[in-house]
């Protein structure tokens, strides 16, 4: 369990901080949104749902509140809101999806472990970009000896004398 729980209420507008993993590179990224259900309060496994719009497209996504992959949540605002479930936002959109704002009480929950995953995540792609920067360092060096060694060969071939430009002819003159 994490030990730095956040207060999280429906009708808050928050910023979760999740580490996604694509193939064996990991990133963080950010989804926010607004807060319409939350379950199983800050027990072990409670859970809180997070909707934004997309490009007009609805986006609901669950986060567990003791996940290890959620690095941080910030609170962006706080509305008023007289329900625990707001389901009727996913009805709503544009003015008539607005809620009346209780205040801006930025707040941010973050845990000490994630700060230094995130460290980790860094380094890791640090050194990678170093690996790769040497291997291209390499491939180039290659790459110019062996345009050297074209421009040589290329060079100390022998011009074509005036015997293999009539030789040239005949096969011409034969077609």
């Amino acid at each position: 369990m994490k030990k730095n729980i956040p207060e999280i209420a429906t009708g808050d507008t928050l910023r979760v901080h999740q580490i996604i993993k694509e193939g064996d590179k990991e990133r963080v990224q950010v989804f926010e949104g607004l807060v319409i259900a939350t379950h199983g309060g800050k027990t072990l496994d409670g859970t809180f749902t997070v909707r934004k719009e997309s490009f007009g497209v609805g986006v609901e996504r669950v986060f567990l509140l003791h996940s290890p992959r959620v690095v941080k949540i910030e609170r962006v605002k706080q509305s008023r809101v007289r329900r625990s479930k707001l389901y009727f936002m996913r009805d709503l959109s544009g003015k008539n999806a607005r809620l009346k704002e209780l205040n801006r009480d930025h707040q941010m929950w973050e845990e000490p472990e994630a700060e230094k995953e995130l460290e980790k995540i860094a380094e890791e792609t640090a050194k990678e970009a170093e690996a790769a920067k040497a291997a291209k360092a390499v491939q180039d060096a290659e790459m110019e000896k062996k345009a050297e060694a074209a421009l040589k060969a290329h060079e100390g071939a022998e011009s074509p004398t005036p015997e293999d430009e009539e030789v040239v002819e005949d096969k011409e003159d034969k077609k």
